[in-house]
């Protein structure tokens, strides 16, 4: 059932064909991810600063011939391109990138994108789209985008984390304007493991003045991602970002003082998952999501889900990929299939040991609750 279920991504860095380059693609692209590169400067003597001087195919070639061909790929990140190799039919031994390079090169992009959204078993992806970002700003001049397997999401990281903007009556008019504009299904925030809310800051004025009201406004629900620690290594770049134990308590006052409005949460630190399965159960404007980052380990993830089974039954969304690159679809929903499975079937199969008989009906509700519709209700305006 699981296998055959059309999941719906509710959080990725993806984008549509309308995006042009901004849609990442191919082998290049998947060797280059900031996961691989981390693991990169702890296998190779190539120092970040050397590495950032490479072109982008020769960054790739480095990583193939040092994780691939000179080492065995077995952590999360290197088993990923060999599971999307695998799925298209590419040699996972090659000596060299050539032939991989020219299987990528000869694809048409949209039967290439449709095939991917087949392999990986996803009807839908929500991109992450920042209208702050000069790059993209000027692809929502252009007509609708008129492919429904993307759907947008609304940015806030700019404006809550970086100063872009800091008047609320500014911030209002400019989030009024991009909702009418954008359609988003709903707004997002990383923020770091500091966050506290309320506090006199510019980010919790704006998060009560501005980004709130017209949520609530535009009947869309905030997706606040906790405990990012920005930048502890600055030479890594992407890959130099790390994890830090949030303080809660600010989930829990923003849930309690604004409970016309709709969260997402997700949360970043092993430590704080506990907490949130708590606090989810206290505030019903509180949807957890998914296994985030450093989380999206298969170990980490079975601990994690069975936690969230047991306290929250089916009310929570299970997994969303966070994929940068498109065909890291294929693997991340081959993992989170592979394990989240058992762990579902296994709670199905102590709920009929306890008394009551589970049918096929009941396992494609499960199914499609925990991957699909919760997500779906939670967003829908209507």
């Amino acid at each position: 059932m699981l296998a055959s279920t059309q999941v719906v991504d509710m959080h990725t860095h993806l984008f549509s064909p309308r995006f042009g380059a901004m849609g990442l693609s191919g082998i290049d692209h998947l060797l280059t991810y900031h996961y691989l590169e981390a693991e990169l400067f702890r296998e190779s003597r190539v120092t970040p600063e050397e590495y950032w001087t490479l072109t982008l195919t020769q960054r790739a070639d480095l990583m193939w011939k040092t994780l691939f061909v000179a080492s065995v790929p077995v952590s999360e990140g290197t088993r990923g391109v060999i599971a999307v190799m695998s799925a298209l039919g590419l040699d996972t031994r090659a000596a060299d990138l050539r032939a991989v390079r020219e299987f990528f090169r000869d694809q048409d992009p949209r039967a290439h994108m449709t095939r991917v959204f087949k392999l990986a078993g996803v009807s839908q992806v929500v991109m992450t789209n920042d209208p702050l970002d000069a790059n993209e700003a000027p692809f929502w001049e252009q007509v609708a985008d008129s492919d429904v397997r993307f759907a947008p999401a609304l940015r806030l990281d700019r404006i809550l984390n970086d100063g872009a903007m800091a008047d609320a009556a500014e911030v209002r008019a400019f989030l009024e304007t991009w909702c009418r504009r954008m359609r988003p299904l709903y707004m997002a925030v990383s923020l770091p493991d500091t966050f506290r809310y309320p506090e006199d800051s510019v980010r919790s004025r704006l998060l009560s003045e501005a980004v709130l009201p017209v949520c609530r406004e535009f009947g869309l629900p905030v997706a606040l991602m906790i405990g990012v620690r920005r930048q502890v290594n600055p030479s890594l770049k992407l890959a130099g970002d790390a994890s830090g134990r949030a303080d809660l308590r600010a989930l829990e006052n923003i849930c309690r003082d604004h409970p016309c409005n709709r969260f997402l949460v997700s949360v970043l630190s092993r430590e704080n998952q506990h907490e949130l399965c708590v606090l989810t159960r206290k505030f019903s404007n509180l949807m957890l999501f998914g296994c985030w980052w450093f989380l999206n380990n298969a170990s980490v993830v079975e601990e994690i889900t069975r936690e969230r089974f047991e306290m929250l039954g089916l009310g929570f969304i299970a997994q969303n990929s966070d994929a940068r690159v498109l065909e890291q679809l294929i693997y991340k929903w081959r993992n989170t299939r592979r394990t989240i499975g058992p762990i579902l079937a296994r709670q199905l199969e102590m709920t009929q040991e306890d008394g009551r008989a589970v049918t096929r009906a009941d396992v494609e509700l499960a199914v499609t609750r925990i991957f699909r519709t919760n997500f779906e209700t939670w967003v829908a305006t209507t």
